[in-house]
């Protein structure tokens, strides 16, 4: 019902957008149509969605006097409906980003369909237009699975809270996401954009009427992300249990920590140069036009400023939970844990001042590229910091290859070919040859993809007991991640090479000597979008027939399995007192928690 309320209000809120900009164009003499009736329609229809799926009902009614419904909503129909719960809310956000990321992929299967031959199937604009629609999907996902997903479920139950210090505005992050999903989908149907995900102009602005609903899609998003790193934040500094101090905190949570400051920080300034296109194409401004004053590479500099920092806003949670996994099934202290602390820090510090190797082709200064160049290169320091922690942590453990672990086990390999294949190009030498080729589309695939994807799949396996109750049937776990690992592996190691051979990206023509590499990364690529099938089944299956799970059924040591698999409302019976470092492994009489002692009741009885 709530939905349905939602949809009702984004229509009556669309409609009454377009209608005043109608009305405004008509009073001062112009023809109604453009981009400003779109723009204004779809702010209102969200806050008409926003307002029909409980907005209004659970909080609005307060900003006119009125009494709010503090109902806490139960069964299946609360996932359906706002709910200040952080738990559902984490939910919502895995299943929706699920959903979305299937959407990626099956775009992923038609360009790599389209790539099986040199010959061009498509047509430019309609490859174009599916490659630019995979990549802001897959770069969504990214950027709101784990933060929002894991990290909305996890971090209050990791620190000891009974929930985010924001429950409505972490609600409100959330039925944000449903409105950009639904333009980003509606785009291709109103002329699409071919602009990739980077939009860059002067294309963007003289492109498809899509890339219009593209702009005001990633400005809803990027409030969502703010909305949320400043919840994240506020919750981690304010509400951590007794005795848990900042040193004492899981890793992950860290991890979540140093990404939700960048993402505080540095996204708006995405959404400024998004506004600034925006404005170029409905009020006639000439901000990146050269003929009329403005520059192309203003926006390149606005864009890289927040997308470079953007990638550790997507690796570093991923980052989190690979050593959180690792330290668990090594049955061991994290190794270096203060380390991997300053790691986090150090590439939050670095993170914004790197941007620029991304133009060392653009016509940028030439003086700017060798700072730019060094301080790239710098930050593998505190990356350097984070890999030696994990290699640490699994040296000499006792390491449990369950199915958490093998899939953090694949993030170490992949981010390590990442980051190789990263200096050349952060080295603008390389960079010069490399820019624009496949080396790139690979490079960044084994960062993100093989990084922060792979490190999802661990921690969905290992949070999946928690979440749901249940256990997933290991057998299909492991296949699903020896399966996922060496079809990645397949897909985009033959990519290097393509790369290296000049093809370019973003282009469905190719050379006939590089058909090869590319029929065979195709056909790797379409088993890769097998194993999810698997992977879905599976975990599917398990949630509704699945064994039931004990509270801890890794025997692991942070706070979040010391409640219920679920965990009650409130999270904890009482509150939980921190007594030690989150990885007592081989430490004896050491533990994170204060035990609970069940008091004895007067005659004996407990």
């Amino acid at each position: 019902m709530a939905i349905l309320k939602g949809v009702l209000g984004a229509a009556v809120g669309y409609a009454l957008g377009f209608a005043l900009v109608a009305a405004v164009q008509l009073a001062m003499g112009n023809p109604v149509g453009g981009a400003a009736p779109v723009v204004i329609g779809s702010v209102l229809a969200t806050a008409g969605w926003l307002l029909g799926v409980g907005l209004w009902r659970a909080w609005a009614r307060e900003w006119f006097g009125l009494e709010p419904d503090r109902e806490t909503p139960t069964g299946p129909g609360r996932y359906f409906r706002f709910t200040t719960d952080h738990k559902v809310i984490g939910i919502q956000y895995l299943v929706t980003f699920v959903i979305v990321f299937g959407l990626a992929g099956l775009l992923a299967m038609v360009v790599r369909w389209e790539l099986l031959t040199p010959a061009a199937d498509l047509g430019g604009d309609a490859y174009n237009q599916v490659m630019s629609l995979h990549g802001i999907l897959m770069v969504a996902v990214a950027v709101a699975a784990v933060l929002g997903g894991l990290g909305n479920y996890c971090v209050p139950l990791m620190i000891g809270a009974r929930d985010m210090a924001f429950p409505r505005l972490n609600a409100l992050s959330y039925w944000l996401v449903p409105p950009v999903a639904a333009l980003l989908l509606t785009a291709p149907f109103v002329g699409g954009w071919d602009s990739g995900w980077t939009a860059y102009p002067p294309l963007s602005v003289v492109n498809g009427g899509g890339q219009v609903l593209f702009v005001v899609a990633i400005v809803i998003f990027g409030l969502s992300s703010i909305l949320g790193g400043l919840n994240a934040i506020a919750t981690i500094l304010r509400m951590r249990a007794p005795g848990m101090t900042l040193m004492r905190m899981p890793i992950f949570v860290w991890s979540v920590l140093a990404a939700s400051i960048i993402s505080l920080l540095f996204t708006q300034f995405f959404a400024a140069s998004l506004i600034l296109v925006l404005l170029d194409r409905v009020a006639g401004t000439t901000f990146f036009e050269a003929a009329g004053g403005g520059s192309p590479l203003l926006y390149q500099h606005l864009f890289w400023f927040y997308s470079h920092p953007a990638v550790y806003v997507m690796i570093l949670p991923g980052f989190g939970i690979t050593l959180e996994v690792l330290a668990h099934f090594s049955r061991k202290p994290l190794f270096a844990y203060k380390g991997a602390v300053a790691g986090f820090l150090g590439i939050v510090g670095l993170s914004g001042i790197v941007w620029a190797h991304h133009m060392f082709t653009s016509g940028m200064a030439h003086f700017m590229n060798i700072p730019f160049m060094a301080l790239t290169e710098l930050i593998s320091i505190p990356t350097g910091l984070v890999f030696l922690s994990a290699l640490g942590t699994i040296w000499r453990g006792r390491l449990w290859l369950r199915t958490p672990m093998l899939f953090a086990l694949a993030v170490l390999f992949n981010f390590a070919i990442g980051g190789v294949t990263g200096i050349y190009l952060a080295d603008v030498a390389t960079d010069l040859h490399l820019q624009d080729t496949y080396f790139v589309v690979a490079h960044f695939h084994y960062t993100i993809v093989g990084g922060e994807i792979f490190a999802l799949m661990a921690g969905i396996y290992y949070w999946y007991p928690k979440i749901t109750g249940r256990m997933y049937r290991e057998g299909l776990g492991r296949l699903h991640a020896v399966w996922m690992f060496l079809a990645f592996q397949l897909v985009f190691l033959p990519l290097f090479v393509a790369g290296i051979h000049g093809m370019n990206r973003r282009i469905n023509e190719y050379v006939e000597p590089l058909q090869g590499y590319n029929t065979f990364s195709s056909v790797a690529a379409f088993a890769l979008g097998a194993v999810f099938l698997v992977a879905l089944g599976n975990l599917a299956w398990s949630w509704a027939r699945g064994p039931v799970a004990e509270a801890n059924p890794w025997r692991a040591s942070t706070l979040e399995w010391t409640t219920s698999s679920p965990p009650p409302l409130h999270n904890f019976e009482r509150t939980p007192e921190v007594v030690g470092d989150p990885y007592p492994y081989g430490e004896p009489g050491a533990a994170h928690v204060r035990p609970v002692v069940v008091p004895t009741i007067a005659g004996g009885s407990e």
